[in-house]
């Protein structure tokens, strides 16, 4: 999963670990349990199995009453570690649509060597949970999972029905994708008016209070070019200027050299209004700047002004960079293949085809540029519906009293884009704190504060009991 960017203008300094505090209440163990259970199960993709972790999560919805039938386990033929669950807790009014809580199980590569900890075991310490998708996005999964458990055993019976799926493929561009596959063979069975995701959360300041909330209502589609050029090769010792390696330098150069043009959402551009409202965070002349793009996207000064920001930047527009290269087949002969692979994030509502037809532009008529496959869906931005924004700010007042909540546009991607294509706006739920540094997710040592997970859980809770009824 890709997290909303924290690093905005003035991004604070990393947070002091906060202190851990006893989780006593039998509901809190039973959840530490669960979330244990997940962690543990190695879900990567070279030596893991999703399919495990979702019957491991379905046993535990049956033994809290549900019956088989309100619980799907399911994984496509040729992939048989890479399956989901879906469970149902339906509601009482049959004219209230339901609402849908997603969560990916799959978590990215982790080497042993690596980590100071055994990524696949749950270690607290200094008031944090380490270990391979504590934060992404296992707490989530085990927060929604943990949910469903408390309202059957609770006896709570919502106006609304509540589904919920967990599915694998989220972190592996070229991976069987759950939420795909659900979307396109089992629509009716996750059929929803909304559904809360994972790319919201929260932020802590210096003072490792929290400083900003975030719902994210938005975000880009992640989409893979390759750039392939070709010559006839030959001795090193007689060069021409037919190199395949210098022909696809110079397309990477104009991408590099190439800016998308600004663009805005309702979203991005009710972020930026209140980044130029904020006089205590935002200089004087980057509100300017702000003020200026808003009125019109093409100023070119004020766009250069907040490029300097690299989540400025991502945010006002698509954008492609080089990340893979490969040519050449011997040190002594000039090249006879290049290739690059050029990762875009694109605007919602630009599409795959488009992105390709600017980039087979810019890399010249030397250059060939394709779509690698799979092809996301077009990104499609979500309403700032006042039905789903209300309650969240409504609950996040409680519990985090005089936090602001802004509604951000993810410059990453998730499984959201999947199920937007089929009519199911998904948001990303505020609630869970992280450090300014991403705390480690995708990377090394990943973990989440003690404090922000067992207090992000009673949050989403209690927002999931809002939106029900």
């Amino acid at each position: 999963m890709e997290r909303l960017a924290w690093a905005l203008a003035g991004a604070v300094a990393l947070v002091s670990a906060l202190p851990a505090t006893a989780q006593t209440r039998p509901d809190q163990q039973s959840f530490l349990t669960l979330y244990k259970e997940l962690v543990e199960t190695n879900t990567t993709l070279s030596a893991g199995s999703c399919t495990d972790a979702a019957a491991k999560v379905a046993a535990r919805l049956e033994d809290a009453g549900y019956p088989a039938r309100d619980v799907t386990l399911f994984a496509a033929p040729g992939h048989p570690k890479e399956g989901g669950v879906v469970a149902i807790l339906p509601g009482s009014d049959p004219a209230a649509k339901p609402i849908l809580l997603l969560a990916h199980i799959d978590v990215v590569e982790a080497n042993r060597a690596d980590w100071a900890r055994d990524p696949f075991r749950l270690v607290e310490e200094g008031g944090y949970y380490y270990g391979r998708g504590t934060a992404d996005d296992k707490s989530m999964a085990a927060i929604w999972a943990d949910a469903l458990i408390r309202f059957r055993q609770g006896g709570y019976h919502p106006k609304r029905t509540i589904k919920l799926a967990l599915t694998c493929g989220e972190e592996t561009t070229f991976a069987f994708n759950g939420a795909a596959w659900l979307t396109k063979n089992r629509p009716a069975l996750i059929a929803a008016e909304f559904a809360l995701n994972e790319g919201g959360g929260g932020r802590y300041g210096d003072d490792g209070k929290p400083e900003l909330l975030a719902i994210q209502v938005g975000e880009k589609a992640a989409q893979n070019y390759t750039f392939a050029t070709t010559g006839p090769g030959g001795h090193s010792s007689q060069p021409t200027s037919d190199n395949a390696i210098y022909d696809l330098a110079d397309a990477l150069k104009a991408v590099q050299g190439y800016d998308f043009p600004v663009r805005f959402t309702d979203t991005t551009r009710a972020f930026f209004t209140a980044m130029a409202q904020d006089r205590k965070g935002t200089p004087p002349l980057l509100a300017e700047a702000i003020r200026r793009l808003l009125a019109d996207p093409q100023d070119a000064e004020a766009a250069a002004l907040l490029d300097r920001d690299k989540t400025f930047h991502a945010t006002l527009r698509t954008t492609c960079v080089a990340t893979l290269l490969a040519a050449g087949h011997a040190e002594n002969a000039l090249p006879q293949r290049a290739t690059a692979n050029v990762n875009c994030r694109i605007f919602p509502g630009e599409s795959v085809a488009g992105t390709l037809t600017k980039l087979k532009d810019l890399a010249g008529p030397k250059v060939t540029v394709t779509a690698n496959a799979p092809i996301r869906p077009t990104a499609i931005p979500p309403a700032l519906d006042p039905q789903v924004l209300g309650p969240a700010k409504a609950v996040a007042a409680r519990y985090f009293p005089g936090v602001p909540i802004l509604p951000l546009m993810s410059t990453g991607a998730t499984d959201g884009v999947f199920f937007e294509s089929i009519g199911i706006p998904v948001y990303g739920a505020p609630g869970l704190m992280f450090d300014a540094d991403g705390n480690g997710m995708h990377g090394l040592n990943e973990r989440i504060g003690v404090k922000a997970l067992f207090e992000g859980r009673d949050y989403l809770f209690d927002l999931v009991k809002a939106y029900a009824g």
